[in-house]
């Protein structure tokens, strides 16, 4: 584990209208304000620059590879001119004809050090309450994120890749201190998941975990409703920072002793049962 001076994380759980000027300027102003606090670190939601909406998600659709994204861009800039890095929530993306849920990861140069397309696509059918499927919009990254910061090593994560703890387990095996996950839970999903999902994941990899909502719409016509709750979560599971489910700003701090302090009191990795089961990193099998 790197050593390394505690520093401030943002959440920036905000509200999502129609209007995607609107949403890029709101996180602007948001990722500025954020700045001047002293956070290092500022994450964002997923899609946090429109609806969360299937019908409309391609006419927002932004081609970033392509240099076309406004969206990404803004984060460039403010990433440069405020020296911070940007967990840049996600953001609809078109590329080669095909739509991903994407996060790109913007360090203090302003460049993009990472972009992670949403592995896991979320599928739901609870009678009477919700059916829903992004797999009928979205098509799924290939590619696992784990990015060097000016902050540390950190692991990507959208949402519905939260209930997958094998992932974690991948990022802190490849030395992730923290773990983003960019989120939008339902009213539902979130009721039941949310803080059991994000503490586990925490937990069981003791490192830290933060989760990035848009605020809730209590008036919201859609179909969709933000659970909201942003929140940081230590490397035993606490609640360092959190957010209700309102239009706000959460500031939390990391201090990467903790997670030595957890690890020397309570060994896991020396602990574990290597004879008997393993996690398999097959992208580094197939590459050695």
């Amino acid at each position: 584990m790197p050593q390394a001076a505690p520093y401030k994380i943002a959440l920036c759980q905000l509200p999502v209208t129609a209007d995607k000027h609107g949403n890029i300027a709101r996180a602007r102003a948001r990722i500025d304000a954020a700045a001047a606090t002293g956070a290092k670190l500022v994450v964002l939601p997923e899609i946090w620059n429109c609806p969360y909406a299937m019908e409309t998600m391609r006419s927002y659709a932004e081609d970033i590879d392509g240099g076309r994204s406004p969206s990404v861009s803004m984060l460039s800039e403010v990433a440069a001119a405020r020296k911070i890095t940007i967990v840049g929530g996600s953001v609809p993306e078109m590329a080669s004809g095909q739509l991903f849920n994407t996060c790109c990861v913007v360090g203090p140069d302003g460049e993009i050090k990472a972009k992670h397309r949403k592995l896991h696509l979320f599928g739901i059918d609870i009678p009477g309450d919700i059916t829903f499927r992004e797999s009928d919009t979205f098509t799924a990254g290939q590619e696992p994120t784990v990015v060097d910061t000016d902050v540390g090593r950190i692991g990507i994560g959208i949402c519905h890749d939260i209930r997958f703890p094998e992932l974690a387990m991948l990022y802190r095996s490849r030395g992730a201190h923290l773990i983003c996950y960019p989120s939008a839970f339902n009213m539902s999903t979130g009721q039941l998941l949310w803080d059991l999902m994000q503490k586990s994941r925490a937990v069981d990899n003791q490192l830290f975990v933060a989760t990035c909502s848009p605020a809730r719409d209590p008036n919201s016509q859609s179909d969709f409703v933000a659970w909201g709750n942003s929140s940081l979560i230590g490397p035993f599971g606490e609640v360092l920072a959190a957010a209700g489910h309102e239009d706000a700003t959460v500031i939390g701090e990391i201090d990467l002793s903790l997670i030595e302090a957890v690890r020397e009191s309570l060994p896991l990795e020396t602990q574990g049962r290597g004879d008997l089961c393993r996690l398999v990193d097959v992208q580094r099998e197939c590459s050695s």
